[in-house]
């Protein structure tokens, strides 16, 4: 009864491995990008309030005015990027929405994605789910898992309908400055392609101000799905709100499909997420202590031989495991049985990844400091 095509994806490596860790006690889990922080005060009030107030219908297919203002507002302030929040602006329920509509919006059976690796796990399977056909674009630890333009456009004979961009980065943190930016739209500037940049992390940006792929010029924006969301750099993932902004002739067919299939997303979160824009303080406090995390546990792991390209956004590391002669997912389970720690096998991001593993530091800073000393005693011991 179910669909070849359906079959074939494979289930998601991340969740795939942590149901091991489920109901496991004393267990310390760097795995699931999830910020440990409770959403922040005024946020929470504001849905309470809302909902005290029976503000439970529905609200446009598009999402609330308000919100979609306050989002073109905040990208005209902080970017200098104009969208009209009548016809260029969607809210989805999560950014994980908003990238099933982007691709179902663009892409016929057979069309051709590039997906850069290692990558967020449901990028490749939402290609596939829509009939599409992936077209990896491998980086290397080397060249700090950074897009090698030579082989970007060598992979542009294959005449791709598309390219998912992700930065700052899950899994490995990386993030790309206006030059290198610019580099890679003049390469895909040849090319009659649509570029779906999930920037869900923009708000956590540790040493250089981020840059949206649709700022780079008037054609890039025209050509350019810019995604984000709430969840991660306001702590607000269960809330589920996410933004979709774009050229209105996407827009309007994303919107169609979101119509049918989800309607609209919840107005309580929305109006949480109005609020949400307002909280700078809360943010900018939650962000710098990821960039503390971040210093030690940088540090920490490549003292341990855990060789680790420095993330400049995100709150995820992308650790080499090489040293030890062991794959990832051997060092995975035997650091979860042996010392009770979680992490994800680099190969639920990439096959070819067998020699890493991702761990998020969205984690107190006194159970990194425990999770390092456990992993140093497990690596004594391999």
């Amino acid at each position: 009864m179910i669909s070849k095509r359906i079959k074939k994806v494979p289930p998601s490596g991340i969740r795939e491995f942590f149901d091991l860790v489920l109901g496991m006690p004393e267990v310390i889990s760097l795995g699931v990008g999830e910020p440990d922080f409770i959403t922040p005060w005024r946020i929470r009030e504001k849905a309470i309030t809302a909902l005290e107030e029976g503000l439970t219908s529905y609200t446009s297919n598009q999402g609330l005015l308000s919100l979609r203002k306050g989002i073109t507002n905040l990208l005209e302030k902080k970017y200098s990027l104009k969208y009209n929040p009548e016809d260029e602006t969607l809210i989805t329920v999560g950014v994980s929405e908003g990238m099933d509509l982007a691709i179902r919006a663009i892409i016929e059976p057979g069309d051709k994605v590039i997906v850069v690796t290692p990558y967020y796990v449901a990028y490749p399977a939402l290609v596939e789910i829509c009939c599409g056909k992936v077209i990896y674009l491998p980086t290397k630890e080397g060249d700090g898992f950074k897009i090698n333009l030579g082989k970007l456009k060598s992979l542009l004979s294959q005449n791709p309908k598309a390219i998912i961009l992700n930065y700052p980065c899950n899994p490995t943190g990386i993030t790309y400055n206006r030059k290198e930016l610019n580099q890679i739209w003049n390469i895909l500037s040849k090319k009659d392609i649509v570029v779906i940049s999930d920037e869900t992390y923009d708000e956590l940006n540790y040493d250089k101000a981020h840059v949206p792929f649709s700022s780079l010029n008037r054609k890039a924006k025209k050509k350019t799905i810019l995604l984000n969301g709430f969840s991660k750099g306001y702590a607000m993932t269960g809330f589920r709100v996410g933004f979709a902004c774009g050229d209105k002739e996407i827009i309007s067919a994303m919107t169609k499909i979101h119509s049918y299939s989800m309607l609209c997303g919840p107005i309580i979160s929305q109006i949480a997420a109005v609020e949400a824009l307002r909280a700078r303080k809360e943010i900018g406090q939650m962000q710098k202590e990821y960039k503390d995390r971040r210093n030690f546990i940088v540090k920490e792991f490549n003292r341990l031989g855990l060789s680790t390209v420095k993330p400049q956004g995100a709150f995820y590391c992308f650790s080499s495991v090489k040293k030890y002669k062991i794959s990832a997912l051997d060092f995975a389970k035997k650091l979860l049985l042996q010392e009770k720690v979680a992490v994800v096998p680099g190969t639920a991001f990439g096959e070819e990844f067998n020699s890493y593993i991702r761990i998020s530091y969205a984690n107190s800073l006194e159970n990194l400091r425990e999770a390092a000393a456990r992993i140093e005693r497990f690596l004594s011991k391999l």
